[in-house]
């Protein structure tokens, strides 16, 4: 038979994936794939199955009901004092996945280089694949995943046609400083580049360490695609709603990418998202309060156990560095043999790296009851006490 597309076929599962079904496989606590055990808002499920039953439950607008694309725009002012039309600069999409997709087949050609940051999230590589660039790695590295300004400039030639930043950044948990992102700004005002941002964690940041979207910085209004969701958010991950914002340039092929491969979102989880944008700022702030205690619980009870904790000033992950342990085995053996003789599930950190990755780290997802890290990390604790090496 003929071949099918070499870029989709030759991708495995996604690692989320794979670990999920194993933690089922054995029972295992899932600290892998990154989503909440608990759902968003009631309120905001309310305004949901209301506007399901109330209806309609046809088609709607291609870009977004009104109200959403409204509200995304008003949370731009709110937040970061951008002025959005919210007729011509905003998008609503199935999922931030989907908003990755459309920005890069609409913008980038066969042969166009495009800058990615490792580690990066899975679904960078092949959707640059797809589209025909040519993906050029630039890295962060432990322990303080500092960005390497002298290796960034260096990627940049002339057939750069952009660049693609996740801040807050999964897996890694950084938030880039305003002299990166300054940076960043710079070297792609410099060589006429467009700039894609996964901003999908805005909200969830710690520590004193505050979002600031790429789009605020001068001269990248016009040549940014700035993408959000509702999803991380307001803990509703299989709503999957998502949203761009960007000049009408850029928003225009990209809107016509959308009409091909999804079309449009349920337009009652539409409406939901747009009330929740609205909640006051107690919702956000206590989002990022609630995920800082969790996450200062399982980093300090996994520091106790022997990890090395590395810094997370956001996001839902902490990385962890297993060397200290004396585990045998690479980040991936250690996270089948955790899943399966511990009853905890994790994800290698080199599943985030095209190639040449460090084996030595893991990562943990702790946006979960405290009830489940507390039996997770008991679980761990008795594994590693078992092994004699911890506990």
């Amino acid at each position: 038979m003929k071949p099918t597309n070499p870029v989709f076929t030759g991708v495995k599962t996604t690692i989320f994936e794979r670990m999920s079904r194993l933690a089922m496989e054995h029972a295992a606590i899932n600290l892998g794939q990154g989503f909440p055990d608990v759902d968003g808002p009631k309120d905001i499920r309310q305004s949901a199955a209301d506007a399901l039953m109330a209806g309609p439950n046809q088609y709607p607008p291609m870009l977004g009901v009104p109200e959403l694309r409204q509200a995304v725009a008003a949370a731009n002012k709110r937040f970061y004092g951008l002025e959005v039309d919210w007729q011509r600069e905003v998008m609503i999409t199935s999922g931030a996945t989907e908003a990755l997709a459309d920005a890069i087949f609409a913008l980038i050609e066969p042969g166009d280089e495009v800058i990615l940051i490792e580690p990066l999230y899975d679904c960078y590589l092949p959707l640059v694949q797809r589209a025909g660039g040519v993906p050029v790695r630039v890295r962060v590295t432990p322990p303080d995943w500092k960005l390497n300004v002298k290796a960034l400039e260096a990627a940049f030639t002339e057939n750069t046609k952009a660049v693609l930043i996740n801040n807050p950044m999964n897996p890694c948990a950084k938030v880039f400083t305003e002299a990166e992102l300054g940076e960043i700004a710079r070297l792609s005002r410099t060589n006429d580049c467009y700039a894609i941002c996964d901003e999908v964690y805005e909200h969830l940041t710690f520590d004193g360490h505050r979002h600031l979207p790429l789009m605020t910085f001068d001269g990248m209004r016009e040549r940014c695609v700035r993408i959000g969701s509702a999803g991380k958010t307001f803990s509703l991950t299989g709503w999957k709603v998502g949203y761009i914002t960007a000049s009408p340039n850029l928003l225009e092929p990209i809107a016509k990418a959308h009409q091909f491969v999804t079309f449009t979102t349920p337009p009652n989880l539409q409406k939901a998202v747009a009330l929740g944008l609205a909640k006051e700022d107690s919702y956000y702030h206590g989002l990022a309060g609630d995920l800082r205690v969790k996450r200062d619980f399982l980093s300090n009870e996994l520091a106790q156990l022997g990890f090395a904790v590395l810094p997370c000033d956001g996001t839902y992950f902490v990385t962890v560095d297993v060397t200290p342990l004396g585990l045998n085995g690479t980040d991936e053996e250690i996270c089948l043999r955790m899943v399966e003789e511990a009853g905890v599930a994790a994800v290698p950190l080199s599943a985030f790296y095209v190639s040449d990755a460090p084996t030595n780290c893991i990562r943990f997802c702790f946006c979960k009851k405290d009830s489940v890290l507390k039996e997770a990390t008991d679980r761990l604790a008795a594994w590693l006490k078992g092994l004699g090496l911890s506990g």
